[in-house]
């Protein structure tokens, strides 16, 4: 710890600080509640999409093997053409939010192509959809982690070092600047007594 000036111009420094530490540490324990709120409803919600996906794909199983066919090709289908994202802030913090992804409409020959294309396009759209929202929700997630682990490091930097170096500060200066007070007025008594000696004396010559 660096090494103190005992002053009173110290003291109010001291004194000024603490009052900002105590002043802003509420403000950052509130912002800490609000990012560990936020990441338990986006990681319920990344689960909640995680689980959509893993069904969509459980009943694709019993149907991909007909992509295999001669003359079927989905892919020009199936590459999102523009993705539409948000933003939500969070404790002055931003993180993107899923808004749409959109695709090119399908042009094929409805006679010579089989029935279920439209319904795998479909299918196969909405898990396209699905893990690019999940991709966005991770992002999101691990943004407010970092954000939150900056955070209670600074909680824990105004909790557990500046504050209590503040006060620590405070009480030695109040100590020193207290026992010179003292010697001070010890001093004076001393000076009082030896005038009023020497006036008694000059007055008995």
């Amino acid at each position: 710890m660096a090494k103190i000036k005992l002053t009173k111009g110290e003291l109010k420094r001291q004194r000024d600080a603490l009052k900002q530490f105590q002043r802003y540490l509420p403000t950052l324990q509130l912002k800490k509640q609000q990012l560990q709120l936020e990441i338990l409803q986006q990681n319920t919600l990344l689960e909640d999409r995680r689980q959509s996906l893993a069904k969509k794909r459980q009943g694709m199983d019993s149907w991909l093997g007909l992509l295999g066919q001669p003359g079927i090709d989905l892919k020009p289908f199936l590459a999102p053409t523009d993705l539409k994202t948000n933003f939500k802030n969070i404790a002055g913090v931003d993180i993107p939010v899923f808004g749409k992804l959109e695709f090119a409409s399908p042009e094929y020959d409805l006679f010579l192509t089989p029935l279920w294309v439209d319904a795998a396009i479909e299918v196969i759209r909405e898990v396209v959809i699905l893990n690019k929202e999940v991709s966005i929700l991770e992002e999101g997630v691990a943004i407010l982690r970092g954000e939150l682990r900056v955070t209670t490091q600074r909680v824990n930097l105004f909790e557990k070092v500046k504050i209590p170096q503040a006060e620590e500060n405070i009480r030695l200066i109040k100590i020193y600047i207290g026992d010179q007070m003292a010697n001070a007025v010890g001093r004076c008594k001393i000076a009082k007594r030896k005038i009023e000696e020497i006036v008694l004396e000059g007055a008995a010559a």
